[in-house]
């Protein structure tokens, strides 16, 4: 099923994460406006009931692999909000020594930042140069498939948050999906080894995609596991959004819009498209009503979206319409309508907002900017705050990176032991 008005509730990184996983516009956690950094206390309050933590209180094992970008610190890590098992990298891929730019936009000298790979918050490895990054979608795609074979395997309730790096920048391709003779990657370049390096990066992670449903229906469990893909914002810089205008961290429709498909045989009905508006923050209270978990007291955004996933044809949006805002701009779509700051467009007609009608409809802008208004105005006065970490730093230090392997050796080391262990056994 195929939704083609899915919204996020947040335009970038960890507003996204965090609306996603609290069905909370990230406004009322306090995760809103720019994402974490490491330089930054800012993080997930692990007061937040998450969707692992609804989860697992309904008896599901529950694992995160890729970026978490929410917290790096020891007590703000997946295994902090209801994760049993995680592994990945604790906050952006862009966010790492050998990135220059990231340390110049900073401003903070001398200070370089290691980029580790974490198993359940311990340092095992660190992504040390561009071989490393392009092996991140790999190292993402072989810890998630173990903890599906494991809990498949036993026939368990399992949860799988798989929140790839990919396709972020440094575009740097895996090798075995660029062609021969393709130039090194430059990272944040623009040029012919950009368009390359994106291009390989788009069919790996459609390739790991493909591995998750083949690992599934090789347990003989694909029928009974709801699968969603999708994406935390638009696109970003280099990438096409179609007839959409604006990207990530735009409130232009090509910043919250975002491709949703879901999967679940034989419940959820096959090669249809709704065009009804869903939100990300609506997944936490739809799960618990699929899989028999409760809600906690927090107050949520999100509306139970099942109806619209079991009869596409006939249901119809708990939405009455939606609001969001970035980068203190304000918008608000109703219908065919959406409004941008003073902007009005009818996007039956005008899907890329390219043409202002706020003139010849001055009543709909009014409505649509009230209606803006008054949403957001009852979440600023219901914000629950934001944890504040401890350390001003990242999880690990230039020392201590520098004592851990590279993340391609660390890799090869995993799979020579999992190949003797097998030899010995």
């Amino acid at each position: 099923l195929k939704f083609t008005d899915f919204y996020v509730a947040s335009q970038s990184c960890s507003p996204s994460r965090s609306a996603l996983l609290t069905g909370c516009y990230a406004k009322r956690v306090g995760m809103d406006g720019k994402s974490c950094f490491p330089h930054e206390r800012k993080a997930l309050n692990p007061s937040e009931y998450t969707m692992a933590k609804m989860f697992k209180d309904a008896g599901y094992v529950t694992g995160c692999f890729g970026k978490w970008h929410l917290g790096h610190m020891p007590g703000y890590l997946p295994n902090d909000h209801g994760f049993d098992v995680y592994e990945g990298i604790p906050y952006s891929n862009d966010m790492w020594a050998p990135y220059d730019s990231i340390n110049k936009k900073w401003k903070i000298k001398g200070w370089k930042v290691p980029l580790p790979w974490l198993v359940d918050g311990k340092a095992v490895a660190v992504v040390k140069n561009p071989t490393d990054q392009g092996l991140l979608t790999q190292a993402t795609t072989k810890a998630a498939l173990n903890f599906i074979r494991e809990q498949g395997g036993k026939k368990e309730p399992f949860f799988v948050y798989l929140p790839y790096a990919t396709v972020h920048l440094p575009r740097v391709g895996h090798p075995d999906f660029l062609p021969a003779g393709a130039p090194p990657s430059k990272a944040n370049k623009k040029g012919a080894e950009f368009t390359v390096h994106l291009t390989a990066q788009v069919e790996e992670l459609d390739a790991a995609v493909g591995n998750v449903f083949s690992t599934l229906k090789e347990l003989g469990v694909e029928k009974n596991t709801i699968v969603i893909f999708m994406s935390d914002n638009g696109g970003s810089r280099g990438t096409s959004k179609g007839p959409l205008n604006g990207g990530k961290g735009s409130v232009y429709e090509g910043g919250p819009r975002t491709p949703f498909l879901i999967h679940w045989p034989e419940s959820i009905p096959a090669g249809k498209v709704s065009h009804e508006i869903g939100v990300s923050s609506d997944l936490l209270p739809t799960f618990a009503k699929l899989c028999g978990g409760k809600l906690s007291g927090n107050k949520i955004d999100g509306r139970d979206l099942s109806d619209l996933f079991l009869n596409p044809d006939t249901a119809k949006s708990p939405h009455e319409g939606f609001a969001h805002n970035a980068k203190q701009k304000n918008a608000y779509r109703l219908g065919k309508w959406k409004v941008v700051e003073n902007l009005l467009f009818d996007l039956e007609k005008d899907l890329g907002e390219k043409h202002n009608v706020a003139k010849e409809y001055p009543e709909v802008l009014k409505k649509l900017s009230d209606k803006n208004k008054k949403f957001f105005s009852k979440i600023e006065s219901e914000i629950r705050p934001h944890a504040k970490m401890p350390n001003l730093s990242p999880i690990i230090d230039e020392q201590q990176a520098n004592a851990l392997p590279d993340l391609e050796k660390w890799l090869k080391d995993i799979e020579g032991y999992k190949n003797n262990k097998n030899k010995t056994h």
